[in-house]
């Protein structure tokens, strides 16, 4: 097989044979050849139907013809220039058009960096060091948001190599909890700069707030003068075109993209109020810079799949996932099977879990030897859904309804296999 031979190779030069944790599954991942449409190939010809899409970018699926086309034009202009382009004024005002919190927009290279330079600004615009965040979300792989999920108030490093002085200012508290964030920011509300929070938790694999929940969040947050940060590097144009925000009706002091703003190459962004996007540099003092910010390529790819992303396309994607999700329904329905299955718009689930998820805790609650079951069954039938019960499963523009109902009949055999 040669994708077992190339990650034998691959451990001699890359750290566990892979660039990212999440890509690495037992007994080995298989490595991609090509994309196109709703599907991926693999180095030993197999080929798979493919809800991971990099694991949230794709909305539009592989190598739509027009992004190629519009890349491969720039690229015969030149990949970065290190001075602005116009067509980064063209994707900050259709940003600003769609996204309702967003008056500017500064761009970046990943929802890493994004999440990152929030926090920062927030913490410069409000003078103060605190922040919250939820039990089991994820804002990228930087210092002040690595906190051990569920360890309490104050959290410690969730990973070697991170100071305690760097998370002593990160909160924690559980999702969807209204009465434990009231008592948090009432013992230390004239500290926290701001609350930053996935609206849909993605990577703990999909978690809806309860009903009333963001708008909660919205008022304490306010009448506290602490800053809510939506974390919308995942539902941010997933959901909408105006993302999270627009679908609940919530509108956040500052939002962080990625991954579909990009359409499908590196990069990231976050946004807000003229007041507040002010306070960053050169503007402003809070520093913030990077050589490939607004690169040509990404802001090329970004700017042409947005342009696709209007209310039709929406109706008819979120259409599709409706199917699919009703089809899993009926298929745990008619086969008397006890487990959770979560989603909206394009997203879904299935928790390994008899109880109905709203949180970290309940989540992990969930049954992963039933889920890597499950999982390496529809990988050997073909269907590609992100290896980690605690990841999200998307679908494209490019999935047919001859494909939903392909998956169907494989989900339904997983299911069956993981009940014997």
């Amino acid at each position: 097989m040669k994708s077992e031979k190339l990650f034998n190779e691959s451990q001699n030069f890359l750290p566990g044979g892979v660039s990212s944790p999440v890509r690495a599954f037992q007994p080995y991942p298989f490595f991609a050849k090509k994309g196109e449409g709703s599907r991926l190939w693999d180095v030993d010809g197999n080929e798979y139907l493919d809800y991971c899409l990099g694991y949230g970018p794709l909305i539009l699926g592989h190598s739509p013809e027009k992004i190629i086309n519009a890349v491969y034009s720039q690229m015969q202009k030149g990949t970065t220039y290190g001075v602005p382009t116009k067509k980064e004024i063209d994707l900050a005002r259709m940003v600003v058009d769609k996204v309702p919190c967003a008056d500017m927009v500064r761009f970046v290279n990943s929802g890493t960096e994004a999440t990152m330079s929030a926090i920062r600004l927030a913490r410069g615009f409000t003078g103060k060091n605190k922040i919250v965040k939820f039990e089991g979300s994820y804002h990228g792989a930087h210092d002040y948001v690595l906190v051990k999920s569920g360890s309490g108030a104050a959290c410690l490093p969730d990973s070697p190599g991170v100071p305690e002085d760097t998370t002593k200012n990160t909160l924690s508290a559980p999702f969807n909890n209204e009465e434990y964030v009231s008592e948090l920011i009432a013992s230390n509300g004239s500290d926290i700069a701001a609350i930053i929070m996935e609206p849909v938790m993605a990577n703990i694999g999909c978690i809806e707030p309860r009903k009333g929940y963001l708008k909660f969040l919205r008022e304490i947050t306010a009448e506290n003068d602490i800053l809510l940060i939506f974390d919308e590097v995942i539902t941010g144009f997933r959901l909408s075109e105006g993302g999270a925000q627009e679908y609940y009706g919530i509108n956040p002091d500052l939002v962080t993209m990625g991954k579909i703003i990009g359409g499908g190459f590196p990069m990231g962004a976050f946004a807000g109020s003229r007041e507040i996007m002010e306070f960053i540099s050169p503007c402003g003092s809070v520093y913030q810079a990077g050589t490939f910010n607004g690169n040509p390529i990404s802001i090329t790819a970004g700017l042409n799949t947005l342009k696709e992303l209007d209310s039709t396309f929406y109706r008819d994607l979120n259409s599709k996932g409706k199917y699919l999700r009703d089809g899993i329904q009926g298929i745990l329905e008619d086969n008397n099977l006890d487990f959770s299955l979560v989603g909206l718009g394009s997203m879904f689930q299935i928790y390994f879990n008899s109880k109905r998820v709203y949180d970290y805790q309940d989540a992990k609650n969930s049954d992963i030897e039933k889920f890597r079951v499950y999982f390496n069954n529809l990988l050997s039938n073909g269907v590609f859904i992100p290896p980690s019960q605690f990841e999200c499963c998307f679908l494209s523009q490019a999935h047919q309804k001859e494909d939903l109902d392909e998956t169907l009949e494989k989900i339904e055999f997983a299911l069956k296999t993981v009940a014997d």
